[in-house]
């Protein structure tokens, strides 16, 4: 392939490299090119729970939880198609007087931020959720607006988005580096003169990062998710989606079951898709004590991806050099991805953005052994403190 230019090349071709390719374009670029070494949406994306929440535990958090709520709501109109957002409730139950309090605080910071969140009672916990084994709880927070996309559906979505917009997707087309001097992209088919460059790559970040001359404190980690077989209980009516947050346990409804995922704060950094059946089975026994209908229920699907996190579970948004910038979810890719692709292509374009202040987000936060001076997101999933294995 000849050496071409382009106005902009975007690495990745998961839900934050699409939809910041997507922005880019709509923001007036004439030629923006997406490279993706596999197939769109082939990595987690394809494989995620699809939960979108605005109760989020930090200000960034929940800003892009909003955009990217208020992004679902309206992509039919914008691009004739959706990633098919449900609104299904959310509630984050408590199970201590110190939970109690956290969440109380939570509370007052996302509705001063305009969420709809409010908090239940343990009564009213037992009667949002008649699944849930009364009497369990201290009370939890809920909002109603919170719910979930389909994952395949997400991935029809953004790939509409592309073709319509006039981004160009090369797909099995790999990243191999930036050309010192005039920062061209290398790829596995040729240069590309890029005038802005952007790096994403989920739980491959850190590897699209050292190709590219940066270090990037960002890794990949086992994560599993089962479905239940059908149960006239789990009526999506009756079942609000909940996080157990302190067993790093969620679950919404699917298919007339219970889908529900899981993360093991013990479990290295890697790239382990193999299902961890003594794990499962311990998430089992912990979702059948909250949810006793699920005792006796069959999986009938069970699947594990590699997720990708940051050291504070906070996601990357800057530049980090002259016309380069990086962009991880944090494992929130579902959630942020639109914002999060406005966001990295506000970035790209101007330094600044109106979805959230970015200005903390960047690289510089962390220090040389990836320790990240921001505290971290206390609601997010329990990944490991470290990012590599070693």
């Amino acid at each position: 392939m000849a050496d071409q230019t382009a106005d902009a090349v975007v690495v990745g071709g998961g839900t934050v490299g699409a939809w910041c390719a997507y922005f880019l374009r709509r923001a007036g670029l004439a030629r923006v090119v997406l490279i993706e070494k596999g197939l769109l949406g082939q990595g987690a994306r394809s494989r995620a729970a699809g939960v979108v929440r605005m109760q989020g535990g930090t200000p960034e958090a929940v800003r892009l939880g909003i955009w990217s709520r208020r992004f679902y709501l309206g992509q039919h109109d914008e691009i004739g198609t959706d990633s098919g957002f449900t609104e299904q409730g959310y509630l984050l139950p408590c199970f201590t007087e110190a939970e109690v309090a956290a969440a109380h605080a939570r509370l007052a910071m996302q509705a001063g931020l305009g969420v709809p969140v409010r908090w239940l009672e343990p009564g009213e916990v037992d009667a949002a959720n008649p699944t849930l084994a009364p009497g369990l709880t201290l009370g939890g927070t809920f909002c109603a607006q919170d719910g979930f996309i389909t994952p395949p559906r997400n991935v029809a979505a953004y790939t509409v988005a592309l073709i319509r917009s006039g981004v160009e997707v090369r797909e099995h087309v790999a990243f191999l580096g930036l050309a010192d001097g005039d920062g061209a992209v290398q790829t596995s088919r040729g240069r590309i003169g890029a005038g802005l460059v952007v790096l994403t790559g989920g739980p491959k970040l850190a590897e699209v990062g050292r190709l590219a001359g940066l270090r990037v404190p960002a890794g990949g980690v086992r994560h599993q998710v089962a479905v239940t077989e059908r149960h006239p209980d789990l009526d999506p009516a009756r079942v609000p989606m909940v996080f157990d947050l302190a067993a790093g346990l969620y679950w919404r409804p699917e298919e007339g079951g219970l889908l529900f995922g899981m993360s093991n704060p013990d479990e290295p950094p890697g790239e382990n898709r193999a299902v961890d059946e003594e794990y499962l089975a311990r998430m089992r026994a912990r979702l059948a004590a909250l949810v006793p209908v699920t005792a006796g229920l069959g999986l009938r699907r069970v699947w594990a991806a590699t997720i990708d996190y940051t050291p504070d579970h906070l996601p990357i948004i800057g530049r980090a050099r002259d016309r380069v910038t990086v962009a991880s979810a944090a494992g929130a890719g579902m959630m942020w991805g639109p914002g999060l692709g406005r966001a990295t292509a506000d970035v790209a374009l101007t330094g600044s953005s109106d979805v959230l202040e970015v200005g903390h987000l960047g690289l510089d936060r962390f220090d040389e052994d990836g320790h990240s001076r921001l505290a971290t997101d206390p609601i997010a999933l329990p990944f490991p403190e470290r990012t590599t294995s070693s």
